[in-house]
């Protein structure tokens, strides 16, 4: 019997196509893009759930449960092999990495989407959706976690990042295999930390700020005077800040925020090397958590979830450095 795999749609540029007036809408739910593309009957039995159809530009923290919520059904569903996500490109690094942390372990979980949209004769959908069915369905995808697949390649969560603003090949790092009309060659194993499973409360406001020669502090003030609950802030190499952003660090730790530090850098962890005030030495003197070698998005995400987990103080730290 053919594997089954579950399908939940979100909408995303897959999804799209002009209407009368040429402004390009989600138009297409899940189950009208599976028809499109030939062959998948061949390959699994599929059920289909639409959660939302939107641009992902509009996904939402209260979507991201939802969604995971539904993921964590079809994951414990014993009919089910895995799981496949149709979503937009603009945030689908995101919410990849936001399934990976709270609904990664055990069935693979497979995001997908398209450069293109449905309606284009170029239309890269349809292969892109037979690639991550293939995915799903085989055995070796199990102990992934959450990846994206993507114009014939496979990448990690935690590393994969949308590098080209248009293009069929729009993702790019952590590759962990390539798909094409052969197979699928793994070309190795991620280390990931296990995932944190559903909070069961509403995720907490946690602002983004990066710092940027002349900043003064004033949006770090903000969003503590917004009620933020915790803050990721992006400053410079190894881990260092402007003085006037230290200062606002600072303001924020004495209200009580929990601050995670990460870089604009590409690669690379985070040091407390440098001192005087902005160093990373100074900053963690301050009770400022050293953040995850991922973009800063992705150390919003662990941190929202860390404190709807009620996680403080040096266990906070712990998940960060492992991470």
């Amino acid at each position: 019997m053919l594997p089954r795999i579950a399908v939940l749609g979100t909408g995303g540029t897959i999804a799209q196509a002009p209407d009368a007036g040429g402004a390009v809408l989600p138009s297409l739910d899940a189950q009208a893009l599976l028809s499109s593309v030939p062959g998948l009957d061949r390959i699994a039995r599929l059920k289909v759930r639409q959660i939302v159809n939107i641009d992902s530009r509009d996904m939402q923290p209260e979507i991201w449960l939802d969604l995971a919520t539904a993921v964590t059904v079809e994951q414990d569903d014993p009919d089910v092999t895995g799981i496949v996500v149709l979503h937009g490109t603009d945030t689908m690094e995101e919410t990849a990495w936001f399934l990976d942390r709270v609904a990664g372990d055990g069935k693979p979980v497979v995001l997908t989407g398209a450069m293109e949209l449905a309606s284009s004769p170029f239309a890269d959908g349809p292969r892109n959706i037979l690639n991550a069915v293939r995915q799903a369905a085989d055995p070796q995808a199990k102990g992934h976690g959450a990846t994206v697949s993507f114009a014939g390649r496979i990448y990690a969560a935690d590393r994969v990042r949308k590098v080209e603003t248009s293009g069929q090949t729009a993702f790019a790092g952590g590759r962990l295999a390539v798909i094409d009309g052969l197979g699928i060659d793994w070309e190795g194993h991620r280390a990931r930390a296990p995932s944190l499973g559903l909070p069961r409360d509403a995720l907490p406001r946690v602002d983004l700020v990066c710092d940027y020669p002349g900043a003064d502090g004033a949006l770090i003030d903000a969003a503590i005077a917004a009620g933020a609950a915790g803050l990721v802030v992006e400053g410079y190499g190894i881990g260092n800040l402007s003085r006037p952003s230290f200062d606002a660090v600072l303001r924020a730790r004495e209200a009580g925020l929990p601050v995670v530090l990460t870089s604009r850098v590409a690669e690379g962890r985070i040091y407390p090397v440098y001192g005087g005030p902005g160093g990373g030495e100074a900053l963690v003197a301050a009770g400022v958590v050293l953040g995850a070698p991922l973009t800063a998005g992705k150390n919003r995400i662990l941190l929202m979830l860390a404190l709807a987990m009620g996680m403080a103080g040096e266990e906070l730290r712990r998940l960060f450095a492992v991470h």
